[in-house]
Order: structure tokens, then sequence, then C-alpha cells
């Protein structure tokens, strides 16, 4: 059986039963258990299940906005205090989607920034600040998500710039990749990011690996990361070989 053909039924297996031991999805495939270790290292590479003892499981998709807004909320809000003293008055900053960057929003109030999102959390939270210029993209509606996405979009960041890019991220892999768990939200990342000057990942300390299939980026395109917990040494070196600095809440990483 051809490998690429053995990884498309140890994920059904996976997506359809739940967590796979390795000697069951040897006996199912009718190969070696050491093949399907290695199957398991190249998916896992891939971001499409995550290894765990004697086996692996497949990453569920994204959660919708409302169940993960209550999750981790006081890790959320210090790295959002911390991301929103990085940005003086009378600049522009482009929110992504995520829970992340709405807390980050909040801290934002009574500043005189123009603010850019696809974030339809974030306009509700900013809508009446008068003193913030706001700035809603255009775009297909994901309800669930709560935000904006496809081509017109991405036609609209093309049109503008911005001063900082605050990035959301379901996971980073150990070699400084930046992860998504939706195949279409990434297009939209992507041409944030070409629309930021500095590009600020948050990502709290359950991103280190976290989830994702779809890779957004590489830790190049990066200039910051802001986290509130200590960042795993793999993950720490390829971040700083790429001249990424790292900042805890409250401190930098050093």
């Amino acid at each position: 059986m051809l490998a690429e053909r053995r990884h498309q039924l140890i994920l059904r297996a996976l997506r359809s039963g739940g967590p796979a031991a390795v000697t069951d999805l040897s006996e199912q495939l009718g190969v070696s258990p050491a093949t399907i270790r290695r199957d398991l290292v190249k998916l896992e590479e891939d971001g499409l299940l995550t290894r765990v003892h004697g086996g692996a499981v497949v990453e569920e998709g994204d959660q919708p906005f409302a169940e993960v807004a209550e999750m981790r909320v006081a890790e959320k809000d210090a790295i959002a205090a911390r991301a929103a003293a990085m940005v003086e008055d009378g600049q522009s900053v482009l929110l992504d989607i995520g829970t992340t960057a709405y807390r980050l929003a909040r801290q934002l109030h009574g500043r005189r920034l123009t603010v850019i999102t696809s974030n339809l959390v974030v306009y509700e939270e900013l809508a009446d600040d008068e003193g913030i210029e706001l700035v809603l993209l255009g775009g297909m509606v994901r309800r669930e998500y709560r935000s904006l996405v496809g081509f017109l979009t991405e036609d609209n960041l093309r049109q503008l710039h911005a001063d900082w890019l605050f990035l959301g991220t379901s996971g980073v892999r150990p070699g400084g990749q930046v992860m998504d768990t939706t195949v279409v939200e990434v297009p939209v990342k992507r041409a944030m990011i070409k629309a930021g000057d500095r590009v600020v990942l948050l990502a709290d300390a359950a991103k280190f690996p976290g989830t994702g299939m779809a890779k957004v980026c590489g830790p190049e395109d990066l200039d910051v990361v802001v986290t509130n917990g200590p960042v795993d040494p793999a993950t720490r070196s390829a971040l700083e070989e790429a001249g990424v600095e790292v900042v805890l809440a409250g401190r930098v990483q050093t």
C-alpha cells in the first residue's frame, strides 16, 4: 500500500473512532507497527494529528467563538495588556480574528488610534468609541467564528497598511511555524502579514504547540511573540534564530 493511501486511511480511522493505538492501526492496515509509527511522525510534522502515548489523535477544528472566549481569560488579558502597551497614540493597528485579539481590543478604549479588523467582535467592542477610527474589512461572514473571510477581505487588505498587526494562532510548532486549524482563514492571515509593518503574534502558553493543520507563516515573518509562559527550548531557539523578540507578559524572556 502506498504511503499516501495509508495516511488517508489513518486519518479516516482517527476521525471516525477517536484516539487509536499503533497496534490497532497496524492490524487494520496490515503493515508493521514500525511503519505506522513512521506514518504518524510524518502526519504530525504536517500538522494533521497529534501523537500520544502508544498512538495518535486527530486534532479537532475550530471551536465556536463563544466557547473559546471563556477559556484562559486571565492569560489572554495579560497578553493583551502587554501588547496594547506597544502601541502609541496616532498609530494604526490591524487586529486578527480570535479571542485574544478581542481581549486586546478591550484594552484600546480611550486611545486615539485607527483599528482595522475582520473580527466582528472587535468591531462590536469598539464601534461606540469615538476616539478610534474603525475600519471593518469586507468579506463572507463566518457566523460561528465571528469573522470575515474570502477574496473580498484579501482585496481590502491589499489596499491598506498598518503600523502593527496583532496576529492570533491555534498553534506554534517547534520550528516556529504559525499554524491554524481552518484553511479558509489562512489567506486572510497572510494578507494581514503583508499589510503590517510590525507583526506581533499573540499566543498563550497552550499554543505551544497547540493545534492546527494549515501553516500560516514561518518565524521569519514575525517581529515579536507575546506570551504568558515559557516557550519550549526548540521553539524559542527557532524564534531567536529568526530574530524574533519573545516577550512574556510583564517581562522580556532572556
